[in-house]
């Protein structure tokens, strides 16, 4: 967060790092807070603990769920049993795209020869934005989240800064294509070849395998986007005459 807040609220996940094990419980350190977290043995995993070092080790960083909030002591609670598999997945790559779109602001603050003002730049972006993620995304897609901040000189090193740190996704699906002709006397290959030339108008990448089999390779900036293509060359398919067709997912991959 570009103002973080002191505490966490019950029901965040957070990064924590195990500093101390005791024999009913753990201190651990909040990461994105500095501050300290009790674990009880009773949240560190689902069924009976005999041995809770058989769990957990000091040093260990992992993702927990804040399970209780006390503002006046400043005491968190937090739980790792209550971390799902999907929820530390989420976690850990929303923390580390939030310390790299802090890093690229800070980047940009030196770039623009701007550290003696990094105090009322953060505070003028903190009344629009919650998160440093968030700034960077709109910067990357090409608004203009910055449009009226009074430090022009950071602006212009921010954006450019972006451009060249971050590269743009690329998604890819690919699908084997078995074709064959139902046209005895010509035996289709002309008309197999003027399909083929009309789908890679579509943006697809069409492969010779092997008789009868054909790869189509779709990329775009999302799965939806890239499978869309592979959805227009099917559709190319159905509607050409004396062609049998036959289509099967390979593989999708991500860059």
């Amino acid at each position: 967060m570009i103002i973080p807040k002191t505490l966490p609220d019950v029901g965040d996940l957070v990064i924590i790092k195990i500093t101390k094990i005791m024999p009913h419980g753990a201190y651990c350190k909040l990461t994105e807070y500095n501050i300290d977290s009790y674990l009880p043995i009773s949240e560190v995993s689902s069924g009976w603990i005999k041995n809770i070092h058989e769990f957990i080790k000091e040093g260990q960083q992992d993702v927990a769920k804040v399970i209780f909030v006390d503002k006046e002591k400043n005491s968190v609670d937090i739980s790792l049993k209550k971390a799902t598999t999907k929820d530390k997945k989420d976690k850990i790559n929303e923390f580390g795209l939030e310390k790299r779109a802090e890093a690229i602001f800070n980047k940009s603050i030196d770039l623009s020869k701007q550290q003696n003002h990094k105090q009322e730049i953060l505070a003028e972006v903190a009344k629009k934005f919650k998160t440093y993620n968030e700034l960077v995304n709109l910067a990357f897609e090409g608004s203009d989240p910055l449009s009226t901040t009074n430090y022009k000189e950071f602006r212009t090193a921010f954006y450019d800064f972006v451009k060249k740190t971050i590269k743009p996704k690329v998604y890819s699906v690919a699908y084997n294509v078995d074709l064959m002709s139902t046209d005895v006397k010509t035996g289709g290959i002309n008309q197999i070849k003027s399909t083929l030339k009309a789908i890679e108008t579509t943006g697809i990448n069409v492969l010779y395998v092997g008789a009868p089999r054909y790869r189509f390779i779709s990329t775009d900036s999302s799965y939806p986007k890239a499978e869309e293509k592979i959805k227009k060359a099917q559709q190319i398919l159905e509607r050409t005459k004396k062609i049998s067709f036959s289509m099967k997912g390979i593989k999708s991959a991500q860059t």
